[in-house]
C-alpha cells in the first residue's frame, strides 16, 4: 500500500518514510522566514530541500499549499500543547492561566521561525485557506477568552475588561517569538514564570 509518506512508482523518487516531506518542509520553513513569501519560489524551496519539482509537487501541488499546510501544523501543535497543559491542571482559574501562558510561551520560544511565519505570512493566505485555518485561531483565543471570563465570574480576576486583558496577554506572549534570543540573559524557565506573574497583573488577580 502507497502512501503520501511512500510514493508509488512513477511519483516521486523512493525516500526513506517521510524523508521528502519533512526536507520540503524545513527548505519552506527556511526560506519564507529568510525572504518570506513573495520572495521565495517553488525552485528554491525544491533546491534546498534537494529535491526534483517534480518530487515536491508530489506532496505540494503549489507555493501557496505549501505556506497553508506549514501554519496548519504549527498552529495544530499550539493548540494541541495548550489543550495538554490545561489538562494536566485542575479547575482554579489562575492555574489555568499559568498553563497557558506557560505553554504559549514555550511554543514562542521553541517553534520561533513557525511563529514568525504565521504572523507575518498569514496575509498571504488565499481567502479559502485563511477562512479554514481561521477556525483553529478562533478555538485557541476561545481558551484564553473562557479562562479568563470563569475567573472574573469566580471573583479570582477583578479586571473591568476581559476581552482587552485576554488580548493584552495574548499580543505580549506571541510577541516573545520576535524578540526572544535563546542564549541571552533569561532562560526559559524563568521567562514562562515572568510572563505568568504579568498576566495575572493583567487580570488584577486577587487570591
Amino acid at each position: 500500500m502507497s502512501t503520501a509518506a511512500d510514493p508509488p512508482p512513477g511519483g516521486a523518487p523512493a525516500l526513506p518514510r517521510g524523508a521528502g516531506r519533512e526536507a520540503i518542509t524545513g527548505a519552506a520553513r527556511e526560506i519564507f522566514a529568510d525572504r518570506g513569501y513573495h520572495g521565495t519560489s517553488i525552485r528554491d524551496i525544491a533546491k534546498r530541500a534537494g529535491l526534483s519539482l517534480s518530487a515536491l509537487y508530489y506532496w505540494h501541488p503549489s507555493k501557496q499549499h505549501l505556506l497553508a499546510a506549514l501554519i496548519e501544523e504549527s498552529t495544530h501543535d499550539y493548540f494541541q500543547r495548550c489543550d495538554r497543559a490545561l489538562r494536566e491542571v485542575g479547575d482554579d482559574p489562575a492555574d489555568r492561566l499559568r498553563a497557558m501562558v506557560r505553554a504559549t510561551v514555550e511554543y514562542r520560544v521553541r517553534r520561533r521561525v513557525e511563529s514568525n511565519i504565521g504572523n507575518l505570512e498569514w496575509r498571504n493566505l488565499e481567502p479559502e485557506n485563511r477562512e479554514r485555518l481561521d477556525g483553529l485561531r478562533r478555538a485557541a483565543s476561545q481558551l484564553w477568552a473562557d479562562i479568563i471570563e470563569d475567573g472574573v465570574a469566580r471573583g479570582a480576576f477583578r479586571c473591568a475588561h476581559p476581552d482587552d486583558a485576554r488580548r493584552a496577554v495574548v499580543a505580549a506572549c506571541n510577541a516573545i517569538a520576535q524578540w526572544y534570543e535563546p542564549h541571552g540573559d533569561i532562560d526559559l524557565p524563568h521567562l514562562a514564570d515572568r510572563y505568568t506573574a504579568i498576566a495575572l497583573r493583567i487580570v488584577d488577580h486577587h487570591r
